[in-house]
């Protein structure tokens, strides 16, 4: 693989999609107080072709994010209010009779998960049959009905939310969903001075909106020069070596690993890294991906496919921790 991006005029198009993603987040940051590490994570997920998975409490501006991540983009936006009664057949779309020309046939109505940017509030409420729904459209991104295939717009992304307060009638994501997940980002709630903000920005008679700065033309440039970002084989190798430390059974994993991990990170985690590495490398302006760019986006990337064992479950082992371990026995191979 080439150490050098090969592009034409490499060093303008650094700078183009540096700018590019600086205006995205200046824009939505006139919306969006704070959470600059939840909104750059919507930007990368979106940017490196991946889904995303916020985990927070109410009113934490989850929902507000994604609507005006679309209208930044100009792109359109499904939303999808899981509960346990909501059937696939609400999400992907269904099979309608319609009369046409005196004549009865089947349409297919799409569902909302036709959208560019596809919001599914409070995942963990829908029954796995209809968690199910979603899993190939998000790796596939493509919706099979009826014996016939539709593929989805593209770019194509799926922002989902978790509630971590009610956990009662829920239903925790199998972990081959949660792995169709490039990231998983935890929501803080708001300081003091943020909720001051809130209130400037959310009581008074205007309240701001998001303007266009991209479209979906530009994103999907953006994206395929992120993949034409070299991965050095150093890095590349360091990457390996932190996925495997996550492995209770692999050579490069610690004492915590070992003890508390029943399964640890998959291939798409190593996918996770690089392509969000790739990523934050453009955005800060430069045309390779360093170390620390993948020290970065370990927690979010490996934090939710790491199966923890019923012991570290007792002893309220947070996931993190093991990353932390990982990171610590990947930076001595």
């Amino acid at each position: 693989m080439a150490e050098t991006l090969d592009v034409p005029d490499a060093a303008a198009a650094v700078a183009a999609y540096a700018r590019d993603v600086q205006a995205l987040r200046d824009e939505i940051g006139r919306v969006i107080v704070g959470q600059a590490p939840v909104v750059d994570a919507a930007i990368l997920a979106l940017f490196a072709g991946g889904h995303l998975l916020l985990e927070g409490a109410p009113g934490t501006g989850k929902t507000l994010l994604v609507r005006t991540l679309a209208a930044a983009l100009d792109l359109d936006l499904g939303r999808i209010q899981c509960t346990p009664d909501l059937m696939p057949a609400d999400v992907v779309g269904t099979y309608l009779v319609e009369e046409r020309d005196g004549r009865r046939e089947f349409t297919f109505r799409q569902g909302p998960v036709f959208a560019h940017l596809v919001l599914a509030d409070e995942v963990n409420r829908a029954t796995p049959k209809t968690q199910s729904a979603l899993l190939e459209a998000m790796q596939e991104h493509q919706v099979t009905a009826g014996g016939k295939t539709f593929p989805l717009p593209d770019p194509f992304v799926v922002l989902a939310t978790i509630n971590p307060i009610e956990m009662e009638g829920t239903y925790p994501l199998p972990e081959a969903q949660l792995d169709r997940f490039l990231l998983k980002v935890l929501v803080p709630g708001p300081s003091p001075a943020e909720i001051e903000a809130i209130l400037d920005r959310t009581t008074g008679a205007a309240v701001p909106q998001a303007r266009r700065v991209l479209d979906g033309e530009r994103v999907r440039a953006m994206r395929a020069l992120a993949r034409e970002v070299p991965l050095g084989s150093r890095v590349r190798a360091w990457i390996a070596r932190l996925v495997a430390a996550t492995r209770p059974d692999a050579k490069e994993a610690g004492p915590l690993v070992k003890r508390y991990v029943r399964y640890g990170a998959s291939a798409r985690a190593a996918q996770a890294l690089a392509l969000g590495g790739k990523h934050l490398a453009l955005a800060a302006g430069r045309a390779a991906v360093a170390r620390d760019d993948v020290r970065t986006l370990a927690h979010a990337a490996l934090r939710h496919r790491i199966v923890l064992s019923f012991e570290a479950e007792a002893e309220g082992i947070a996931p993190d921790a093991l990353v932390d371990e990982a990171l610590d026995r990947a930076g001595k191979g």
